[in-house]
């Protein structure tokens, strides 16, 4: 072995205890910074990563995309990953509310209230930095068994990669945590992440098969897999898998993904055309997430998180908050809700991506099923706005939730790409705002696949990622219902959304 080689290897080693170290602190920071407040550390996790990617870049350390740190763009990869724990989670909770079979099982575990960093205990840092572990270690498995890349990058160092992942995650179990049948819970992990693995592998295979009639992204077929399994086990207490990606998979993707966003930054605006892609996506983010509220609030007379959170992480997909509800940061009622709201509108995803890649084979929207799409969305959203309002108990307001997260769903992805197609920007450029303005990870996946072209690919992540500097509104709101007895203010709200209706008009029409 020459010297040059042992180098190399030597770096990758180095690489992945640097990735450990940008990562890690991020999500602990931004936990430390909320500590004692009712908000979500997802918003700090934001602007940290923006401001880490950009630094990099900026004092020479890295190039935009960060390419010499392959690490990070293998996290930032793993979106699906933990999603598929969300979807997994869904699958259950519809297969116990419609079959009526609410389930009390003893939790396995009892965790460390100790605090290890501020805002953080000891059990809670255990699961965070186990979800880094199996991100990387699934996802090194998943390329190794697909062979998705060639020689070059990190391929030939998969095998370590799952090893050192895999390894890691099974031996990071919190000591201080009671736990009540320590083999058998470790044993659920590692059923949990073979599972995982399956789903990856048999998602890429059916994308495949079918992609020649369909191109349908892989996302599609993990969720429609995972929630199967989920409704098939649903009696399935959770391991220390799921219960880690559960915490901390969403807020370590985002921060990886924020981090190449942000490194991204200085040379995207030069780029003609992004810059009307981001004040859309600014805006949208008001007017999709605010209006959406608005009429809650104002037609269904309910302005609690209980209902807000759920219901608009199901009807946006929306990353961030999908994070902050399974975290646990909106209370226990919306972190049971969130996975089934996240399902329900994956279900109607084969019209959404059927739609979009002719849409992108023919490099313009398909006018008639969008417009369709836009009024069957407009019409259910009506039909469970009113059925909200007449929720008397839990189960009815779940219904009308999903029907609103199937509804809202419709009007956001095709009224969103209808406004754009009046505008100058062309379909992938059009997908990519759409995308950032409602941040949703299901669109997010496919454009990070490839579905809109190559440049798309490589400019999604700070795409979507400069949205969510409108975060601070966002969980601001959600604070400060939560310090409100979990009851969202209404003005605010209103305001909100008609500077988003203004914003998207500008950016449309005068940019």
């Amino acid at each position: 072995m020459d010297i040059v080689e042992q180098i190399t290897h030597l770096q990758l080693l180095n690489q992945f205890w640097i990735v450990l170290l940008f990562i890690i602190p991020m999500v602990l920071i931004s936990r430390t910074v909320v500590a004692g407040t009712r908000y979500s550390p997802i918003l700090i996790v934001v602007i940290f990563g923006l401001l880490m990617g950009f630094i990099l870049v900026y004092t020479g350390v890295a190039s935009p995309g960060l390419e010499e740190f392959p690490f990070v763009n293998l996290i930032a990869a793993t979106t699906i990953i933990a999603l598929t724990v969300t979807f997994f989670v869904g699958g259950q909770e519809l297969r116990k509310m419609f079959g009526n079979k609410p389930i009390e099982t003893e939790d396995m575990l009892i965790p460390s209230e100790e605090e290890t960093v501020l805002g953080t205990s000891r059990t809670q840092l255990v699961f965070i930095v186990r979800a880094f572990f199996l991100l990387l270690g699934i996802e090194g498995v998943a390329r190794l068994v697909l062979g998705t890349e060639g020689s070059g990058g990190l391929s030939r160092y998969y095998p370590l990669i799952a090893y050192i992942g895999l390894v890691g995650s099974i031996i990071l179990i919190d000591n201080k945590a009671t736990i009540s049948n320590k083999h058998l819970y470790i044993r659920k992990g590692i059923i949990e992440i073979v599972m995982i693995i399956g789903v990856l592998i048999l998602s890429f295979y059916f994308a495949t098969l079918i992609e020649p009639i369909i191109a349908l992204p892989q996302i599609f077929f993990a969720m429609m897999i995972s929630a199967a399994i989920g409704a098939i086990f649903y009696k399935w207490t959770f391991g220390p898998t799921i219960r880690a990606l559960l915490f901390a998979g969403i807020p370590l993707v985002l921060a990886g993904n924020f981090m190449v966003g942000g490194s991204r930054i200085s040379d995207a605006f030069t780029i003609p055309g992004v810059d009307s892609v981001i004040v859309y996506g600014f805006f949208g983010q008001l007017l999709w997430m605010f209006g959406g509220i608005a009429l809650i609030m104002f037609f269904s007379k309910t302005g609690h998180v209980r209902n807000l959170g759920p219901g608009m992480s199901g009807a946006l997909s929306h990353s961030g908050l999908t994070g902050a509800c399974t975290a646990g940061d909106l209370g226990e009622q919306a972190a049971k809700r969130a996975p089934i709201m996240i399902n329900v509108p994956f279900f109607g995803h084969i019209f959404v991506f059927s739609v979009l890649a002719v849409s992108a084979q023919q490099e313009s929207i398909w006018f008639i099923p969008t417009l369709l799409i836009v009024l069957t969305g407009v019409g259910l959203t009506i039909y469970s706005l009113r059925n909200l309002r007449k929720a008397s108990e839990e189960r009815h307001e779940i219904n009308a939730l999903m029907q609103f997260s199937f509804g809202w769903q419709l009007c956001a992805v095709f009224g969103g790409l209808f406004l754009l197609s009046l505008s100058s920007l062309s379909m992938d450029y059009s997908a990519m705002a759409q995308t950032s303005a409602i941040s949703h990870f299901g669109l997010f996946a496919a454009v990070q696949e490839g579905m809109f072209g190559a440049e798309a690919a490589q400019l999604i992540p700070f795409i979507f990622s400069m949205p969510f500097l409108v975060h601070p509104f966002v969980f601001f709101m959600f604070g400060k219902a939560m310090e409100n007895d979990g009851e969202m203010p209404k003005k605010p709200v209103y305001i909100l959304t008609f500077i988003g209706v203004i914003g998207i008009l500008y950016s449309l029409f005068f940019l």
